[in-house]
């Protein structure tokens, strides 16, 4: 599977909203329409090829041999081949708090990183549906996705952070201009960039609900990812991550960067309630086939 419609539909409106960006600050320029068009397009190029090593490095994720960990790399091999897919190569990343996350620009180039604590503290059929959730944002290339959402509205916010600073060593100026000049900014500096976040964290949401959705296929255990998300949550809210990006939050399982309402309420991530419910849901529907 690739990108379902809704999230096609999204991913045009954030480019459109950069355009916009473009429109409002070149006064209806088609020049400067065109140039944030090839922005962004330069800006999906090089997440496209770059993304996974730039993340795995944040994180200091270190890849695994071949041979190392057996069980883990068993694990990631079947349900890779239960999804359809090569492979993925494995990382571990050094934190106590469970996690985990998937990244790379295809199926046939991509890796899943658990940390050291989802291996410790997880039990196995736990972590198989977590792995198995990770394998289906990869099957459906939602990292890529996720990663150009974020992407294009980073460009937008910095058009935002510039827009702003004009309008601060400026102001007096653009009122000189005219009352849609300053308007213009006004809106490149606040309304926009929160258009952009409100269809970023759409497109991750819907994502994640599907991943959730997938995983359960793959591992046939709707269940145990349910208990997983619902043990993972319990450790992030006691234990935040301290390092790494929020600007990467939208990669892993579970939003590691916890603790502040307004982080919450502009998560990328939808309530981890809802998604136990959907799981534990899914799980009732299964038991009754099995039955009938």
């Amino acid at each position: 599977m690739g990108m379902d419609i809704r999230s096609a539909l999204l991913m045009g409106c954030m480019v459109g909203l950069l355009m916009f960006v473009g429109y409002l600050v070149g006064g209806g320029s088609p020049e400067i329409v065109l140039l944030f068009f090839l922005m962004a397009l330069a800006i999906n190029l090089i997440t496209y090829w770059y993304s996974d090593k730039f993340v795995l490095a944040m994180y200091r994720a270190r890849v695994l041999a071949e041979g190392e960990n057996l069980p883990l790399q068993n694990m990631v091999s079947q349900l890779a081949a239960r999804a359809g897919i090569p492979k993925p190569k494995v990382a571990v990343i050094p934190s106590n708090v469970p996690n985990a996350f998937a990244t790379g620009r295809s199926p046939s180039s991509s890796a899943v990183a658990v940390t050291t604590g989802a291996l410790d503290l997880l039990p196995e059929k736990e972590l198989e549906g977590v792995l198995a959730h990770e394998i289906s944002h990869i099957k459906n290339r939602d990292t890529l996705i996720m990663v150009l959402a974020a992407a294009i509205a980073g460009a937008i916010g910095y058009m935002a952070f510039w827009a702003r600073w004009n309008l601060l060593m400026g102001g007096s100026r653009r009122r000189d201009q005219g009352g849609s000049s300053l308007l213009a900014m006004l809106l490149v500096a606040v309304l926009v960039p929160l258009a952009a976040l409100i269809i970023r964290l759409a497109i991750s949401r819907g994502r994640e609900y599907g991943a959730d959705r997938g995983g359960a296929k793959i591992s046939g255990r709707p269940g145990e990812l349910a208990n997983a998300l619902e043990r993972i949550e319990g450790y992030v809210r006691n234990r935040p991550v301290s390092g790494g990006n929020p600007a990467t939050a939208h990669l892993f399982i579970v939003n590691p960067f916890r603790g502040d309402v307004l982080i919450n309420l502009f998560s990328t991530h939808p309530p981890t309630k809802e998604r136990v419910r959907r799981l534990r849901e899914l799980e009732a529907n299964q038991s009754i086939g099995r039955i009938y």
